[in-house]
């Protein structure tokens, strides 16, 4: 599922209190740049973004076939 940045940029706080040190650390950095007024997210900060949020609702990409 592709979010609209604002909602990445809303559920962001939640991957910052994420015990995984490299998520918290990459979405805290994306929270102080979204600060700026002319910021937009990279293509690859956007995936990563996206990644993490939808890992935040247990979102997979697996096609699940049901007979």
């Amino acid at each position: 599922m592709n979010r609209p940045v604002e909602v990445l940029l809303h559920h962001l706080p939640a991957v910052a209190r994420s015990t995984r040190k490299w998520d918290a650390d990459f979405a805290r950095s994306v929270l102080r740049q979204s600060r700026r007024r002319s910021w937009k997210p990279t293509p690859k900060q956007l995936g990563v973004m996206q990644r993490m949020v939808g890992e935040l609702f247990n979102e997979d990409d697996i096609d699940v076939i049901e007979d």
